[in-house]
């Protein structure tokens, strides 16, 4: 059932905020009582799953923040005050299938950021908006018009994100290699100075054997780590690499798919309707392109 207007209880006090007719991919609330302006609340993926489009995002302002910018005097703000704010709240499900938030920056138009006071007033209108439309029975439509808009966005990203994340694996399993005779020479010349040192000794062979910047037990030191690190980031780069790999092919395939043949994550029960089922603990299977 989908909520014309809501009331939201904010430390300034009620919030009313009331949604205009749908846009193909969004909503937009007005906004009255302690707080001026709009809210505009459009799909988006979820921030940990860049090919799912199960989240929602809140823009303070009358449109799609990560499209466009809204002009400052447009802006949301306080009844009682002229500083309009800029930022956006992603409501989405976490991994135990209970509601989370993702809040990006609110900052005001001067690039200020807001009191304690006012980043709740904001988080929580952000916030109810958000809910509302989760709430919506046309949120699915919402949430495929809103794949259409950003698939091919998404695609350029992680073909980019996939072939450098592979280049910096490649990189780093060079730099693992190349360690390794590094540090035999250091280990060999180390040897070498230790003998001298027990034949001879001299200062600069004991600053060269001591603990200290630049000495050879120090880059030994250094070595014998920088190997095994550079070859455990390397796994990181290419797991980054599969993973973009896969939501590439998870969102070709999307497309492939025609309006009356979408995933099923897509038209699945309402939000408010499950959180009847994670309230008991029913199970449920972020980054940002922007």
């Amino acid at each position: 059932m989908t909520t014309a207007s809501l009331t939201i209880h904010s430390p300034a006090g009620p919030v009313r905020a009331t949604a205009a007719p749908r846009q193909a991919d969004a909503v937009v609330f007005e906004l009255g009582g302690a707080m001026r302006g709009s809210v505009h609340v459009t799909g988006t993926v979820h921030p940990h799953h860049w090919d799912q489009f199960t989240a929602v995002r809140a823009c303070l302002g009358p449109v799609n923040a990560f499209q466009t910018t809204a002009p400052d005097d447009a802006l949301p703000r306080l009844a009682r005050s002229g500083t309009g704010y800029r930022g956006s709240l992603t409501l989405y499900r976490d991994n135990t299938d209970r509601p989370d938030v993702s809040v990006h920056p609110l900052r005001s138009a001067a690039d200020h950021p807001p009191s304690k006071k006012t980043e709740a007033v904001l988080t929580a209108v952000l916030r109810a908006c958000a809910e509302n439309v989760t709430q919506r029975a046309d949120l699915p439509a919402i949430l495929e018009a809103s794949r259409q808009r950003d698939t091919p966005g998404l695609l350029r990203f992680l073909t980019w994100s996939a072939t450098h994340h592979q280049a910096q694996a490649e990189r780093l399993e060079r730099e693992a290699r190349a360690v390794i005779p590094a540090r035999k020479a250091a280990e060999t010349a180390w040897r070498t100075a230790a003998r001298r040192l027990a034949l001879c000794p001299h200062p600069v062979l004991m600053l060269m054997l001591a603990d200290r910047e630049d000495s050879l037990t120090r880059t030994i030191r250094v070595l014998q780590w920088q190997a095994p690190y550079c070859a455990n980031a390397a796994d990181e780069e290419r797991e980054c690499t599969r993973r973009a790999e896969a939501e590439i092919t998870s969102l070709r395939a999307q497309q492939r798919k025609t309006p009356h043949n979408r995933p099923a994550a897509l038209v699945s029960t309402p939000w408010h309707r499950r959180n009847r089922r994670s309230e008991v603990g029913s199970p449920s299977q972020q980054r940002h392109y922007y």
